[in-house]
C-alpha cells in the first residue's frame, strides 16, 4: 500500500483495514517503518505471513528525498525543533559541486548513527523515549549499505512559501509530535527579518540496505558541507519488488 504524509504506519494500517474489510480480525502488520512525514510503499502483512516478517524486513529500499539547506532539526526533518539555522551565503553551483563530491562517500558499506528520534530500542526504551526525557546519550551505529545515491536536481524557495509548505504538511499529522512547538520555532526562523531570503532545495534518488535512514544521510551532509541539512521530504518508492 501507499502511506500517506502525515500518518504514523499504525494509523496506515488501521486505514487499510477499515478500506478492505474482508480482513475482520486477520492479524494485521506493516514490514519496515516510515516516519510521519514519509510517504509511499508500506508493505502489509497479513495473517500467517505476519510470521514472516523478517524476510520483508530485509529487503533492499529505494527512496526520493529532499533536503532542504541551511537548517538543522532534532529529528533530522521538518517535523523537529531547529537546532542549526546557517546564514552562510552559497550560491547553487557551489553547493552544487559540493554536494556531488561528497555524495562519494556515502556509497558502499558506511556506518550510520541511529536519529535520537528514532524507534531504535536501547535497554528496552525507545530512543525517542530519551529524547522527549531531554535524557543525552551515546546513540548506537549500524553498518548499512548504499549501492547508488545521486543528486536529482536543485530549486530555490523563499521563506514565506518553506513556511508554508512545513505548516501545511506538519498540521497533517495526528498525536503528539509537539507540532505546535515546532511550528512557533519554524514561524521565529523563517518569517522574522527573513523577507526575500531563499533557500536551496535538492532532490535525489537512493538505493539501499534495510535499516538505511534517509534522514540521517541528509543531516550527515549538511554537516559535511558545513550548512546545515534536513530531509525535507521522503517518499519510499520500491521495498524489494515492491513498487
Amino acid at each position: 500500500m501507499h502511506k500517506k504524509e502525515g500518518e504514523t504506519p499504525l494509523e496506515a494500517v488501521e486505514n487499510f483495514r477499515n478500506k478492505n474489510p474482508e480482513y475482520p480480525g486477520i492479524p494485521l502488520t506493516y514490514a519496515g517503518r516510515l516516519d510521519p512525514m514519509a510517504s509511499g510503499v508500506l508493505v502489509i502483512l497479513a495473517g500467517e505471513e505476519t510470521k514472516s516478517k523478517e524476510k520483508y524486513l530485509a529487503l533492499e529500499k529505494e527512496y526520493d528525498f529532499e533536503v532542504l539547506f541551511g537548517f538543522g532539526t532534532d529529528t533530522y526533518d521538518v517535523l523537529g525543533k531547529v537546532t542549526k539555522h546557517t546564514v552562510k551565503i552559497i550560491q547553487r553551483k557551489e553547493l552544487e559541486k559540493e554536494i556531488k563530491k561528497n555524495l562519494r562517500s556515502f556509497v558502499g558499506e558506511i556506518t550510520q548513527q541511529y536519529p535520537m528520534y528514532s524507534s531504535k530500542t536501547v535497554n528496552g526504551k525507545p530512543l525517542f523515549a530519551y529524547a522527549r526525557e531531554g535524557k543525552g546519550m551515546v546513540t548506537p551505529t549500524r553498518r548499512v549499505f548504499i549501492k547508488k545515491l545521486r543528486l536529482i536536481k536543485i530549486r530555490e524557495i523563499d521563506n514565506k512559501r518553506l513556511f508554508k509548505n512545513i505548516e501545511r504538511r506538519i498540521r497533517k499529522v495526528h498525536g503528539d509530535f509537539r507540532q505546535n512547538e515546532i511550528l512557533r520555532i519554524w514561524k521565529k526562523n523563517l518569517l522574522t527579518n527573513t523577507d526575500g531570503r531563499k533557500f536551496f532545495v535538492a532532490s535525489f534518488k537512493i538505493k539501499c540496505s534495510s535499516g538505511t535512514y534517509v534522514r540521517t544521510v541528509a543531516d550527515t551532509l549538511g554537516y559535511k558541507l558545513q550548512i546545515g541539512a534536513l530531509a525535507f521530504s521522503i517518499k519510499r518508492t520500491k521495498v524489494g519488488n515492491y513498487a
